[in-house]
């Protein structure tokens, strides 16, 4: 074969692969004959990694063929297994602050706020006795608390917020102040000792206290008169006409006022006041101190 028909050749076997034909015709060289020569383009690289059905993951190799092993998806995180809230501790009970048979300033308070909210009418007296036991009981089944009668932290909390603080004779309403200091006037000769600031009454006789008892005064328009006075006249079963009122055991020292018993303030203590005469509340004592006063002993009614 001349060398231009073998360049033709090759030519046509390059253009033949290029379009990916089958076969084509070539020449063998040793027989002489033009055979058939059978291409298979498959066989040929193409430049391009051959791929399985699957195909390549992300991240395979393109080496041509090689399977690449296929990346899994990411799972989702594990939802996180809510840890169990254990139960609330019960809360602890609650303080025991006063109970029946408890005495002083703090039991007053106590009796002084149930009866600003009407649950006690009696008192204070400053002991906690049977009254302030159902007071307390009402006060707490109205609120839903346990009706112990007992006043513990809880009541006493829930009291405190209804209500003002108790003045002194808030405190005082029904008896039990301590008496203050006699004024030195009072301490020679027979003296009704009458002080103001502690509403109190002392009987003395050269300077010792026979009796002690509580008293009330005037109003701020009626006042009773302060200083050095005594006693002029005295009546057993008065009335007053001036105001149709009866002041038994009454002991007269200034004009129209006097140191009588006080039926209004036995039922009703300091939440009323005279038209200036000293209220005693003590029916017993007041008539035992008539039949020791005379008249012309001294009077000293004091701050």
């Amino acid at each position: 074969m001349r060398t231009k028909d073998m360049r033709r050749s090759v030519a046509a076997l390059a253009a033949l692969v290029v379009a990916g034909a089958c076969t084509v015709e070539g020449a063998d060289v040793h027989g002489g004959r033009r055979q058939p020569v059978r291409i298979d383009v498959t066989a040929m690289p193409s430049g391009e990694p051959k791929q399985d059905d699957k195909g390549v993951g992300e991240g395979g190799s393109g080496d041509g063929g090689a399977e690449s092993p296929t990346t899994a998806p990411p799972s989702a995180a594990p939802t996180p297994t809510p840890t169990p809230t254990p139960p609330a501790a019960p809360a602890p009970p609650a303080e025991v602050l006063w109970s029946q048979g408890d005495e002083g300033l703090d039991v007053r308070e106590l009796q002084a706020r149930l009866r600003q909210v009407a649950w006690l009418f009696a008192g204070p007296t400053g002991t906690y006795d049977e009254p302030t036991v159902r007071a307390v009981e009402g006060f707490q089944g109205k609120r839903g608390l346990p009706r112990t009668g007992k006043t513990d932290s809880v009541t006493w909390a829930r009291l405190l917020k209804m209500t003002r603080e108790p003045g002194k004779w808030d405190l005082y309403a029904y008896g039990g102040q301590p008496a203050a200091s006699p004024d030195p006037r009072c301490l020679t000769g027979r003296v009704l000792c009458i002080s103001k600031t502690s509403r109190t009454l002392r009987w003395m006789v050269d300077g010792r206290t026979l009796t002690t008892v509580e008293v009330r005064f005037g109003s701020q328009y009626t006042p009773t008169r302060e200083g050095v006075f005594q006693v002029d006249f005295k009546s057993r079963d008065h009335v007053s006409t001036l105001y149709d009122t009866p002041m038994p055991y009454a002991m007269f020292f200034s004009g129209g006022q006097a140191v009588h018993y006080s039926s209004d303030f036995a039922a009703r203590g300091y939440y009323g006041a005279s038209h200036g005469c000293v209220n005693v509340r003590d029916e017993a004592a007041i008539a035992s101190l008539f039949d020791q006063v005379r008249n012309g002993d001294k009077v000293v009614v004091y701050w």
